[in-house]
Order: structure tokens, then sequence, then C-alpha cells
């Protein structure tokens, strides 16, 4: 069973600067991605960004590129998300999330960390 833990969440002033980390046990197969979505309240669940388990494909959302930045340390399962330029419509839970390369659809999830950006 993958576990996903999430952490680096809190709150930030407009502008600022903040870096998530997941970190992933229990991982099976040796090709996977690894993604971010957000939630904000009353609002649905949406992608960020993504990264295939070579860490050189990557892709973002529209609303963060150019702010965030998606990497991983394969060493030491870790996936980041850096975070800047952060605005109050950023606000949201932050969920890391895993699926192997024959998966359709992201089956494993973290708990969540929350962000909250200050105007």
């Amino acid at each position: 069973q993958v576990q996903l833990v999430e952490s680096g969440g809190g709150l930030v002033q407009t502008g600022g600067s903040l870096r998530l980390s997941c970190a992933a046990s229990g991982r099976t197969v040796s090709n996977y991605f690894m993604a971010w979505f957000r939630q904000a309240p009353g609002k649905e669940r949406e992608f960020v960004a993504d990264i295939n388990w070579t860490g050189v494909n990557t892709a973002y959302a529209d609303s963060v590129k150019g702010r965030f930045t998606i990497s991983s340390d394969n060493a030491k399962n870790l996936v980041y998300l850096q975070m800047s330029s952060l605005k109050p419509e950023d606000t949201a839970v932050y969920y890391c999330a895993t699926r192997g390369i024959g998966a359709t659809r992201y089956n494993y999830w973290g708990q969540g960390t929350q962000v909250t950006v200050s105007s």
C-alpha cells in the first residue's frame, strides 16, 4: 500500500513563497507519476502540477505556470512543490497523489496540507 505524507504548508503573505514536500513509501512500481492537487473551500479539487518517474517531464496548470515548480528526489522518495509569488487565490488544501503508468487516475492520496495566503 502506497502512503503519501505532505508537509510544509502554512500561512504566508501575498507575494511570499512556500515549499511543500511529499514523502512516498510502499511503492511497488518503478514507472509512475507524482502530482499535486489543491482544493479551495467550496470548490472542486483541481490539478496543480505533475512529474514523471524520471523527474524530467513536468506539467502545470495555467494558473501556476511560472510561479510553481515541481521537482523530485527519487533517492529519498520525495516530491516538492516550490511555490513563489503566492496569491490569495492559491489558498487551499494541497494534496500529493501518485499513480502507476498504467493507471488512468491518481489512486493514492495524502492527507493534505493547508496553505493560506493572506492579502
